[in-house]
């Protein structure tokens, strides 16, 4: 794996929560999930994936579709970029077992979501989380959502969990930029991003990186804004900051998974249905997300308008430029 790390940002910088494609029949499309890496990693310049997230419809898929998932991706692209098992659950022996399994096939690293549904105390946070990490030699990232999960990851757990050698990092969907910069200076555990819109907001209180759902169609240009961010030039990464803003809203008009698979399936790219309980999105919503990526520049596959498909292929997204057609 040659993906570019570092000790502040530990599984590279710009990352995409990849969805999980899809045949017509709900069977997991496999050589469709090693084409959209593919794409991922080499047209929109992602330094890493993270596999079976709740973007790749973990709680519907089986640990057996994980596994083969994460083998096939981890062979279409772990050997030039960061590949990231998803392995938290709500029980901490099976995401143990995983976990365990994730460190068996080749994963970089390791993903772990706070544990939903059953709300724990932060103390049951704390050996939830070191379990995991206890029981594999990959490095870890949490995901703290605490819209999603009910439970919030506090601060103060977060400065405990960080003192574990292998709980490098957190993705960061607390939507609060002064609890994180509150962690962030006590710890050096590296913070990815996890709601695109405050991608940039969370990087000027220290963030190390993104984990994003708008990877999917504008990974090259939030690349670009880290760039900008980190070269100094604020105003440039600014500029992207806004002309991306269609997109951070239209993707989640509802459940992201929905809308970025629409819109790889407007652009011929690997997405297919998604899984109920989830529901694809309808004629309407397709409509919207087309305006959206117009506002946002976002053209679609090099030639393509967005609404035409080319299937299987995978190739470059264009961005309108003034001049273009």
């Amino acid at each position: 794996m040659s993906g570019s790390t570092s000790p502040s940002a530990p599984f590279g910088q710009m990352l995409t929560a990849m969805v999980t494609p899809m045949q017509e029949d709900g069977d997991v499309d496999y050589d469709g999930a090693a084409r959209l890496a593919t794409y991922l990693v080499d047209e929109q310049r992602n330094d890493g994936l993270i596999i079976s997230g709740t973007t790749g419809e973990s709680p519907t898929t089986s640990d057996e579709e994980k596994d083969r998932l994460l083998r096939a991706v981890l062979e279409a692209v772990g050997d030039r970029a960061v590949v990231v098992a998803g392995v938290g659950t709500n029980d901490t022996r099976h995401s143990i077992r995983l976990a365990q399994s994730a460190e068996r096939a080749g994963a970089h690293g390791l993903l772990l979501v706070t544990p939903y549904y059953n709300k724990p105390p932060q103390e049951g946070l704390l050996r939830h989380f070191s379990a995991i990490a206890d029981a594999s030699d990959l490095p870890v990232m949490l995901y703290d959502i605490p819209q999603r999960t009910g439970t919030p990851i506090a601060s103060e757990t977060l400065v405990r969990l960080a003192e574990h050698p292998r709980i490098v990092a957190n993705k960061d969907a607390k939507d609060d930029l002064g609890a994180s910069s509150w962690v962030m200076e006590r710890t050096d555990m590296a913070f990815y991003c996890g709601s695109d819109i405050l991608n940039l907001p969370l990087l000027s209180v220290g963030a190390s990186g993104f984990v994003s759902v708008v990877g999917h169609i504008v990974g090259s240009d939030l690349h670009d804004m880290l760039d900008a961010y980190q070269a100094g030039d604020v105003a440039r990464a600014l500029a992207i900051h806004r002309r991306l803003t269609p997109v951070y809203t239209g993707i989640f008009r509802t459940q992201g998974v929905i809308t970025t698979k629409a819109v790889l399936n407007m652009f011929g790219l690997p997405g297919g249905p998604v899984r109920t309980p989830l529901a694809d999105a309808s004629p309407e919503l397709q409509a919207l997300l087309r305006e959206d990526l117009a506002a946002a520049g976002v053209k679609g596959p090099i030639g393509l308008a967005p609404h035409q498909e080319v299937p299987g292929s995978v190739v470059g997204v264009e961005r309108l430029t003034e001049g273009s057609a």
